[in-house]
């Protein structure tokens, strides 16, 4: 995709669609042509906000990216503002095909970064110890633990990236052996072995339904045989400041043995990249997102495995990825998501199209059709070879996808919980995200928020609005990857933010 912006201050981006993208602010009474409309505008128009190309009768549908985003709720004329007073998401009537579009990975010569090898694991990008807490009440202690390891022991240890705490509001007033408890525990245990983690200690208070026997006994397979229990319980230790002496003793050999690791040539077949976007606009799926997806169908062809989620904010775009899965029974498997998810939210009085946040809509996005038709352009192109739940470990390798809410922190937490050591972050807004132990680099879908925030934003690609194209700024997103990877930190590392986003999905009752 080519855009020259000095010229082209609107785009249609396929022939079927009803509007156009303002690329800028564009003032009322302008006149314009776009793909051979000529229009005056009746009313400001933002960037990123759709400007109607020909006339919509009430209930119409309308079309962007050359698919359904909406229904007319009252007439639209030429040139008149297309959002939220006059479009909403009406009765959608979807076609499912199944492995309709698969295509074969481009030849490409082996790459490798520098990473971490474990033993019985996927290799690391991060040389990280874990203090994780089992219930709330024992965020303090856990936090605590690891604010002194930082401070009175790291430095000791040079070859160690972080000593992280991760705390959360759960662990008990739930049911025992419930599956809102299973969620949990698979979750903890997905960080606890997770690739970036060199070694974890446990912290509980003592009488949590989330004791930490229980969490053994669930996770015992991917935890793997413990001798002795990486755990410590403060009602057993003698309270709060007991449990932090404690903390620190036990976390020194697990420091002196990480720092006993070096990063080495590791081929690009074992990154495994969680997709993630927020604070979208009406960029994101022109610019941002496609290019993260050619960097994903790279990653894809080298061997390693790209990770789509969010689960309500693909909803309407679907039958996008069903088409592209490899079997019937995987395209199945996203259908059941959806319908769970159909059925989560009518229980809970709410509704899917409630996704899009105020700021989606400040950005130009109206309906959730239109943001999953954008965000579902990060997931590339490549064939959907399976599909997980919360907190599952991934094991395929190619594009796959795990179900999880939109929220992005409790979304990346399931990808991380799944494997994932590198996370890539599509914003419109300006999310400012980070994700220890995992690394997270930012892509900017505007120039605009890019320059505001350029201590916060790894890459422009608002750059395709001024006429770089989609495989260039993929390619550049793929080569920070590798660079990210391989010890270069993240600006959002480098800013220390990351701890806070762990956020389990808590789901069900709180009692």
């Amino acid at each position: 995709m080519l855009i020259a912006l000095q010229e082209t201050p609107a785009l249609r981006l396929h022939p079927a669609d009803d509007v156009a993208i303002a690329l800028a602010p564009l003032g009322a009474g302008r006149t314009l042509t776009v793909a051979g409309y000529t229009l005056q505008l009746a009313q400001p128009i933002g960037a990123g906000h759709k400007i109607a190309l020909r006339a919509r009768g009430t209930g119409d549908p309308v079309h962007r990216y050359g698919q359904v985003i909406g229904f007319a709720t009252a007439p639209i004329a030429p040139g008149e503002h297309v959002h939220s007073h006059n479009l909403a998401v009406g009765a959608m009537q979807l076609q499912y095909e199944f492995g309709s579009d698969i295509r074969t990975p481009p030849p490409v010569e082996p790459r490798s970064f520098m990473g971490y090898r474990r033993p019985g694991r996927r290799a690391a990008t991060r040389n990280t110890i874990a203090v994780l807490g089992t219930v709330n009440c024992s965020a303090f202690t856990v936090r605590r633990i690891a604010e002194r390891a930082r401070a009175e022991l790291l430095p000791r240890y040079p070859n160690v990236t972080d000593v992280v705490a991760l705390t959360h509001r759960a662990g008990c007033a739930t049911r025992d052996n419930s599956p809102e408890l299973e969620v949990l525990q698979r979750t903890l245990a997905g960080f606890a072995r997770h690739p970036n983690v060199a070694g974890y200690l446990f912290v509980g208070l003592g009488c949590e339904v989330n004791h930490f026997e229980s969490l053994l006994g669930t996770q015992q397979t991917r935890l793997g045989a413990i001798d002795l229990p990486p755990y410590i319980g403060i009602q057993d230790a003698g309270g709060v400041q007991a449990t932090i002496e404690a903390g620190l003793a036990a976390l020194q050999p697990l420091l002196a043995a990480a720092d006993r690791v070096r990063r080495e040539p590791v081929p690009l077949a074992e990154l495994v990249l969680g997709l993630q976007c927020g604070g979208s606009d009406g960029f994101s799926g022109i610019t941002a997102n496609p290019a993260l997806g050619h960097a994903a169908d790279l990653l894809v062809a080298h061997g390693g495995t790209a990770v789509l989620s969010e689960t309500p904010e693909i909803y309407g775009a679907e039958h996008l990825l069903t088409r592209r899965a490899r079997t019937p029974a995987v395209g199945q498997q996203l259908i059941g998501h959806i319908r769970w998810w159909e059925e989560y939210t009518r229980r809970e009085g709410f509704e899917i199209d409630n996704n899009p946040s105020r700021g989606n809509k400040a950005g130009g996005l109206t309906t959730i059709f239109e943001k999953s038709l954008g965000a579902v352009a990060k997931g590339g192109s490549m064939p959907l070879d399976a599909v997980y739940g919360y907190a599952e470990p991934i094991t395929s390798a190619g594009f796959v996808y795990m179900d999880t809410p939109g929220y992005d922190p409790v979304s990346a937490t399931g990808q991380v919980a799944g494997g994932c050591n590198l996370i890539a972050f599509t914003t419109g807004r300006g999310s400012c995200f980070g994700f220890k132990p995992v690394p997270s680099i930012k892509i900017a879908t505007n120039s605009v928020t890019y320059e505001r925030m350029r201590d916060d934003m790894d890459i422009d690609a608002g750059r395709v609005l001024a006429g770089a194209t989609i495989a260039e700024v993929g390619e550049e997103i793929f080569e920070r990857l590798i660079a990210v990877a391989s010890g270069q930190l993240s600006l959002s590392e480098a800013q220390g933010i990351g701890e806070d986003e762990f956020n389990p999905w808590i789901l069900g009752a709180t009692m």
